[in-house]
């Protein structure tokens, strides 16, 4: 099978997916050809590595205003210009790709708008992999989009406020244009893969559109056990910035009685400064020992998943998750809120607990019986990896992924041979 890909990925679990997707089916013998914008993460597992990609030029920069009234638009047409130039590298691309003989594309998110017009144009079946909606439009993080500005203590026809108000108004324009192509893009795709029975339901939220469940799947070769002695410390992993709620994790540790309490490390591919700072900040009032680790390679990655104790888990509504199973293939048990992907993926008891809501001292409580107990995190630990292996391997996903590609294909030839029939 011949397969086009298109992404604009950021280094992350993404592009971590997409690069043992591509591997995985070049390994199956299929042949696969990339396509994104200069804005995709080169440098981070790139695809270059594996296979041709094409980089189309994507035309945009932010305006700078000169008069009252493009400071009062900017935002919305920094949207709409976005937008346009995005469907304008789009096109290029699919005009490339259709000018080649493919049988399949494998489209997977946007960093900006998760999902893009290229469906519109590709003539080939379109297989579109949506990690999860654009969630900042459709959920409260931390504050939902379109609520109200708060009241003003005086009069609402104070001039500060009606300047306010008409610059989230015209904001707020700006993102029901992104909700209206996104759901326009998606609905053009003819399969919706996602990684989660998590995030077909956000995906039906957000979209009304029907997805299938494609599990993804974890390098069991570079994620294994070392036999190495395990440390008090606790290990968490994941970008540092509000979304993984590294603050309920630095408040678990802090419920731990200080005799026995780990140090935590935290591992990230980037952090945002200010929130790191804030947590920081928490963990010194907590008397939590916090450290982070940034940017550092897959080898001291999986060094401190084999020396940690435990993994802490604490994102907020995360659709799946590499990091739990990642601990596990090291023989490293999770103690995770039970929100998310994660519920299909830790099974409590077993490779992990699973903590019923956002409870520190529940949390913390997993966490002593386990530095408490040796023997349980060890024996968690083996049944941890030995899951792994059984349900969890990415040759199990790329069967999975290859056997929804045949089944789309096929369907489009039937479908083509019932139309030239008529």
């Amino acid at each position: 099978m011949k397969i086009a890909v298109w992404h604009n990925l950021p280094s992350g679990g993404g592009k971590r997916s997409l690069y043992h997707h591509v591997r995985g089916l070049l390994e199956k013998g299929h042949t696969v050809e990339s396509w994104c914008p200069p804005t995709a993460d080169q440098t981070y597992l790139p695809l270059n590595e594996l296979v041709t990609e094409h980089i189309v030029p994507f035309d945009w920069e932010p305006k700078s205003a000169k008069t009252s009234f493009g400071r009062l638009m900017s935002s919305y047409y920094n949207i709409t210009d976005k937008i346009k130039a995005m469907d304008a590298h789009c096109m290029q691309c699919a005009e490339e790709i259709n000018n080649k003989d493919f049988d399949i594309i494998f489209v997977n998110p946007c960093t900006f708008f998760r999902v893009t017009s290229i469906a519109q144009y590709i003539k080939i079946p379109k297989v579109n992999y949506i990690a999860e909606p654009y969630r900042w439009l459709y959920e409260a993080m931390p504050n939902p989009p379109w609520a109200a500005l708060p009241l003003p203590e005086k009069t609402q026809w104070s001039p500060r406020y009606v300047k306010a108000f008409l610059h989230d108004l015209v904001k707020t324009q700006g993102l029901r244009v992104q909700v209206r192509e996104e759901w326009q893009n998606a609905k053009a795709f003819d399969m919706i893969l996602v990684n989660s029975y998590f995030s077909r339901e956000s995906v039906l939220r957000a979209y009304g559109l029907e997805a299938k469940v494609c599990y993804l799947g974890i390098d069991t070769e570079q994620f294994h056990p070392l036999n190495i002695m395990r440390e008090k410390f606790i290990v968490g992993l994941g970008g540092i910035y509000s979304g993984k709620g590294i603050e309920r994790a630095v408040y678990a540790i802090g419920t731990i009685e200080k005799s026995i309490r780990p140090d935590l490390i935290w591992i990230g591919n980037f952090s945002h400064e200010e929130y790191r700072k804030t947590v920081e900040g928490l963990a010194l009032s907590l008397g939590v020992n916090l450290s982070f680790k940034v940017r550092i390679s897959d080898e001291e990655i999986v060094a401190f998943l084999n020396r940690a104790t435990a993994m802490i888990y604490t994102p907020l509504l995360e659709p799946f998750g590499f990091a739990p199973l990642e601990a596990n293939a090291c023989g490293t048990p999770v103690v995770a809120i039970a929100e998310g992907g994660v519920r299909e993926t830790i099974k409590d008891g077993i490779n992990g607990f699973l903590i019923n809501g956002n409870e520190p001292l529940e949390m913390g409580k997993a966490i002593s019986t386990l530095l408490k107990d040796e023997e349980l995190a060890y024996r968690m630990g083996k049944q941890a990896r030995n899951y792994v292996l059984e349900k969890w391997t990415w040759n199990s996903a790329i069967d999975r992924l290859e056997e929804s590609f045949f089944n789309l294909t096929k369907e489009a030839k039937i479908k083509q041979s019932i139309f030239t029939c008529i």
